[in-house]
């Protein structure tokens, strides 16, 4: 088995600890368009899914009705959001040693382009990152591999040398697809037996435990 020389990244519960902002977000969203609130729960359980089908599918709202929730989630988030987002502990310091020891890296996301550049250059990672993929590129929707796809094909890297992160279903199968070996991190949106479902390859319960997994 080849060495691991790269790592793609989820980034909302999975570096960011994005969630609470989501949550108030979307709850601000349908309060404004006169729908019911969803159940905190239900909420968190569609983070990582691309917006407009997450909440299409939480609100049962028409094609119109989305694109109308989805432009105006978008710009609440970046007016009070995206500045109150942090990194889970040890995620910078992890980035930092990964990088010194030569991996490269890239994120996978279902957020925007302006969003995630500001959040990690909020927190400092910036340099961290070889390249990343966003809703912004209008690629197929996770779990299809179409973004890790891209990734490796920018980054020149196989997929056999390749780790995909991720603390959700949507990111293990992602990564599956592609070929990649996956590892789901357990303290994110999806639980450990939930995760468990999409067959990662490795399993942990602190981001910090990458490094020795880098090293294998």
């Amino acid at each position: 088995m080849a060495s691991i020389t790269s790592i793609i990244f989820d980034f909302d519960g999975t570096l960011a600890d994005t969630a609470t902002e989501i949550v108030a977000t979307m709850t601000s969203t349908f309060q404004a368009m006169g729908k019911p609130v969803p159940a905190e729960a239900d909420m968190r359980r569609t983070i990582g899914m691309k917006l407009l089908f997450a909440l299409k599918q939480l609100g049962g709202l028409s094609d119109e009705e989305s694109i109308a929730a989805t432009e105006y989630y978008k710009k609440v988030f970046l007016e009070r959001g995206v500045n109150r987002v942090s990194l889970f502990p040890g995620v910078a310091e992890t980035l930092a040693i990964l990088k010194a020891e030569g991996i490269r890296m890239a994120i996978a996301t279902s957020r925007n382009a302006p969003s995630l550049e500001t959040i990690i250059a909020n927190n400092g990672v910036s340099d961290c990152f070889e390249t990343y993929v966003t809703n912004s590129d209008h690629l197929a929707p996770k779990p299809e591999p179409e973004m890790v796809l891209t990734l490796l094909d920018r980054m020149g890297v196989s997929a056999d040398e390749t780790l995909v992160v991720g603390d959700t279903t949507y990111d293990i199968e992602m990564g599956n697809r592609a070929g990649c070996r996956t590892c789901a991190v357990t303290y994110g949106n999806h639980d450990r037996a939930t995760l468990a479902t999409a067959g990662p390859t490795f399993t942990l319960d602190d981001f910090r435990d990458l490094v020795k997994l880098a090293q294998k």
